[in-house]
C-alpha cells in the first residue's frame, strides 16, 4: 500500500499545515511573527518561512514591519464564496428597495455547525460602527441570525445540533444559556415571524431576524438580520423591521420555488 493512503496518515501535510496558518492569522487580530507563527503551528521557523513564502506568492498572506498578516486574496475568495447564493446577490438592491431597511444596518448570515458566520452587510443611512464584521462568528443561539437559522428547524432538530445538555456561553448578563431557554424563544420566534436578540449577543444591541429560503438544494441556511441600538430599540421599530425583513426575505426567495407558486 502506497504511504500516502495509510489510513492517518496526512496526504498533503502542507497544505494542512497552510490551512492551519490561515485559521492563526484569521484569529490573531493583528499581524504575526514568523517566530509567533513557528511556536503555534509547532515547526521549525525554516518550514514555517517556506510556507509563509508559497502563501505570499499567491496573496494569501502579506509580510509587514510588524509579522505576517492575511492577504487580499482571502478576501477576494471569501467575496466569491459569499456570491455563489442568489440571495446575497440580490441582497443589496432588495435593502436599498426597501423603505424600512434603506436606512438599517442589516446582514446575511449562514449556519456553520453551531455558529452564524456573517456574509454580507448593508451600510444603512444610520448604519452602525459597531456589530459583526463579515467573516465573524456568533454562537447560533445567542444571535438573532442564529436563533432565525434554528427557528427554521425543528426542535428535535436543534437538540441534535446543539446537545440536549448544551449550556451557552454568557456573552452578556441578559444572554439565555439553557436548551430549555433556548426552544421557548425559537417557539416565539415561529409564532411572531422573526427572531429577537435583546442585547444577549452585545451589550447595547438588540437584533431582529429571518430565515430565508434557499434557491437551490445545496443552498447553506441563510438568515437576514438588523442591528439597532438598544436606546432607539422600542417595540413599534422593532416589529417595522421585523415586517421589513419579512418582505425582504419574500423579495429574495427563488421565483421558480414551490412555495413561491403555492
Amino acid at each position: 500500500m502506497d504511504d500516502d493512503t495509510r489510513e492517518g496518515r496526512d496526504p498533503a501535510p502542507a497544505v494542512t499545515r497552510s490551512i492551519r496558518l490561515l485559521g492563526i492569522l484569521a484569529d490573531a487580530g493583528g499581524p504575526r511573527t514568523l517566530t509567533e507563527l513557528a511556536g503555534e503551528l509547532g515547526l521549525a521557523k525554516s518550514s514555517t518561512a517556506n510556507l509563509c513564502l508559497a502563501l505570499e506568492a499567491g496573496g494569501m498572506v502579506d509580510r509587514t514591519a510588524q509579522g505576517y498578516r492575511l492577504g487580499v486574496r482571502t478576501a477576494e475568495l471569501g467575496g466569491a464564496f459569499a456570491a455563489q447564493f442568489n440571495q446575497v446577490r440580490e441582497f443589496y438592491s432588495v435593502c436599498e428597495a426597501s423603505p424600512q431597511l434603506a436606512s438599517e444596518l442589516v446582514q446575511v448570515a449562514m449556519l456553520d455547525g453551531t455558529d452564524a458566520l456573517y456574509l454580507a452587510r448593508h451600510e444603512g443611512s444610520r448604519s452602525l460602527r459597531l456589530g459583526t464584521p463579515l467573516g465573524s462568528r456568533l454562537p447560533a443561539p445567542l444571535s438573532a441570525t442564529g436563533r432565525a437559522l434554528l427557528a427554521a428547524m425543528s426542535d428535535a432538530e436543534v437538540v441534535d445540533l446543539l446537545g440536549e445538555d448544551a449550556v451557552f456561553p454568557s456573552l452578556t448578563e441578559r444572554s439565555s444559556t439553557t436548551m430549555a431557554g433556548l426552544l421557548e424563544v425559537l417557539a416565539t420566534a415561529r409564532r411572531r415571524g422573526w427572531a429577537l436578540d435583546a442585547e444577549e449577543s452585545f451589550r447595547g444591541i438588540v437584533g431582529v431576524a429571518v430565515p430565508l429560503e434557499g434557491w437551490a438544494p445545496t443552498d447553506p441556511p441563510l438568515a437576514l438580520g438588523v442591528a439597532i441600538r438598544a436606546a432607539e430599540a422600542d417595540y413599534e421599530r422593532i416589529e417595522r423591521v421585523g415586517e421589513a425583513l419579512r418582505e425582504a426575505a419574500a423579495a429574495l426567495t427563488n421565483p421558480f420555488s414551490a412555495a413561491v407558486r403555492r
